[in-house]
């Protein structure tokens, strides 16, 4: 080491200070080759659909772009990209912060009401709150009772090939289980689930038509007492709102009130929180012989949860405060 060396980076340490004295200072001998200009056309083509620029593909790969790149960079008036290959398009959309090789879903406000039918939902969970409290008070209970309702569609029914294996020291620490796997058909699960005290009534069909949603309707209206009315949580879908359900709804009148959300807003119906739960638990790596199997343990989990019910709270209410 020499003293001209460390006078240099003391010097230097007094300037900038000892943390960016640490890191050399950015130089090169010429100007680069590739301009601003450049890159900002690459992160432009980089920007737009291949399928818009007669290619297949939906986004596009670094070497498809790396190729349009080169292809078109003369007539395009960079001719200093004719040669640029896969690496240097890569450094060149990772210094700025776009990622149009991503693709992230997003769901679009279609319901011109959605905030005033939000308001509504949230004021019956605020609702729903209020008399679980008085209930636990000891006050005396509602005749409203509140349940929320959706079905879980195309649950499949997936068997082994082959028999699984239990793990075993020294071998496979986890279950093995056969790749390949056949399949015997799907069902929709149908839940109401009761947010008062966590019950779930629940129907396990092969398909969820009017006729199999007047039927939870029917098994609502044998469990709750007459003199209740059974307010009902649930989305647009066709069959809560068809020409059948409709003539059921007129035939037991004041028995049942509908909450509908709104379009493309069937996160708000805190059933989804149940179908989450059933995902986790027994519905998690299912292997079943037969549809009927399915249907039989799908059932039999739904008893389970109704053995140890839990109530499921709606707790962000942020919405209702704002203007």
């Amino acid at each position: 080491m020499t003293r001209l060396s460390v006078s240099k980076w003391v010097a230097k340490a007094l300037a900038v200070g000892p943390m960016a004295a640490l890191k050399d200072s950015y130089h090169r001998p010429k100007e680069p080759a590739i301009g601003d200009d450049a890159k900002a056309w690459v992160v432009h083509v980089a920007c737009s659909k291949p399928k818009d620029l007669g290619y297949a593909a939906e986004v596009w790969s670094r070497q498809a772009l790396a190729r349009h790149i080169r292809e078109h960079a003369v007539e395009a008036g960079f001719p200093a990209l004719s040669r640029a290959a896969k690496a240097t398009v890569h450094r060149i959309l990772a210094e700025q912060p776009l990622h149009p090789e991503k693709v992230k879903y997003y769901l679009e406000r279609r319901d011109p009401e959605f905030d005033a039918k939000m308001r509504r939902v949230l004021i019956v969970y605020q609702d729903v709150a209020l008399q679980n409290a008085k209930r636990a008070a000891g006050e005396t209970a509602s005749t409203v009772i509140t349940v929320s309702v959706d079905e879980k569609p195309g649950v499949q029914a997936i068997g082994n090939t082959a028999p699984d294996l239990p793990p075993v020291p020294g071998k496979h620490p986890k279950i093995g289980r056969d790749h390949e796997y056949e399949r015997f058909g799907t069902c929709s699960i149908l839940a109401a689930l009761d947010l008062q005290d966590g019950h779930v009534t629940a129907r396990v069909e092969n398909r969820h038509r009017s006729v199999e949603f007047i039927g939870l309707l029917s098994d609502l209206d044998a469990k709750y007492p007459l003199e209740c009315t059974i307010r009902i949580i649930l989305d647009n879908h066709s069959a809560h709102i068809s020409k059948e359900t409709q003539e059921f709804l007129s035939k037991h009148p004041n028995r049942f009130q509908y909450v509908l959300t709104p379009k493309h807003g069937s996160w708000l119906n805190i059933v989804e929180t149940l179908f989450g739960k059933m995902a986790r638990s027994f519905l998690r790596h299912i292997r079943v012989q037969s549809l009927d199997e399915l249907k039989a343990r799908i059932l039999k989990g739904i008893e389970e949860i109704n053995a140890a019910p839990v109530v499921h709270r709606w707790k962000n209410f942020e919405a209702l405060t704002q203007d």
